[in-house]
């Protein structure tokens, strides 16, 4: 018998191809996640970078409302930073005392929450693919070796050519399971590393924003409140 994918194709049983598929669906659903994602998170990341740089001006004149409005602006629709000092200057902009702050801080809790859920959209979908694919990979083995057994049977003997087709089948679904779990979890520790980084910076960047909003609120001439977020997403 040949061995050649056209060959090992027209021997595998129903079910097997029936796991291949499954597979085939997994990795495709896994790539379309990693592009997704590395879209948006690039985007987002590229747009809160502009943003603290344009926050720079209002934040240390301490023009709150002209602040709140930048965050708005279409250009940085997509910009997590935006997100979340826009929630918290909105707040400031109606009062700007003790009790606003700590509004400012809560409208921020709440919006980095969603956030949070934003950017971590599709990752079980990576996760699952990583977990699951040698598994399934396995039930279509299982089949291949049930398929072996079988042409032994009809073949009355346990000669090479009679489970070869089998033994075949079954080894390739125990490869292709194996090869699509690895891309899963690769691009599921990437992807984590990234969010994982922009989640630092977002810890960063609200700590300096209660700075700043603390210094205003005091008034204190010995220091300056913080003219930038740090965005150092890589």
């Amino acid at each position: 018998m040949s061995f050649d994918l056209q060959h090992l194709w027209e021997a595998s049983t129903p079910q097997t191809l029936t796991i291949l598929a499954m597979l085939a669906v997994m990795a495709i659903l896994s790539f379309y996640v990693a592009i997704e994602r590395f879209v948006t998170l690039g985007k987002a990341t590229a747009q809160s970078r502009d943003l603290a740089e344009a926050l720079a001006a209002p934040m240390a004149s301490g023009d709150v409302k002209a602040g709140a409005a930048l965050c708005k602006q279409p250009e940085y629709k997509a910009s997590y930073l935006g997100h979340l000092m826009g929630a918290a200057l909105d707040e400031l902009s109606e009062r700007f005392d003790r009790d606003g702050v700590n509004a400012a801080d809560r409208a921020m809790e709440r919006k980095n929450t969603q956030e949070h859920l934003d950017l971590r959209r599709g990752m079980n979908i990576l996760a699952t693919v990583g977990s699951t694919a040698p598994f399934v990979g396995l039930v279509g083995t299982i089949f291949g070796i049930i398929n072996a057994f079988s042409a032994m049977a009809d073949a009355g003997g346990g000669g090479l050519a009679s489970v070869s087709a089998g033994i075949a089948e079954a080894l390739i679904a125990t490869a292709i399971g194996i090869f699509v779990a690895i891309i899963g979890v690769w691009l599921y520790n990437y992807f984590t590393a990234r969010l994982d980084r922009i989640e630092s910076d977002v810890s960063v960047s609200r700590q300096e924003f209660q700075d700043w909003a603390e210094k205003q609120l005091l008034g204190s001439p010995g220091g300056e409140p913080p003219t930038e977020q740090v965005l150092a997403t890589k």
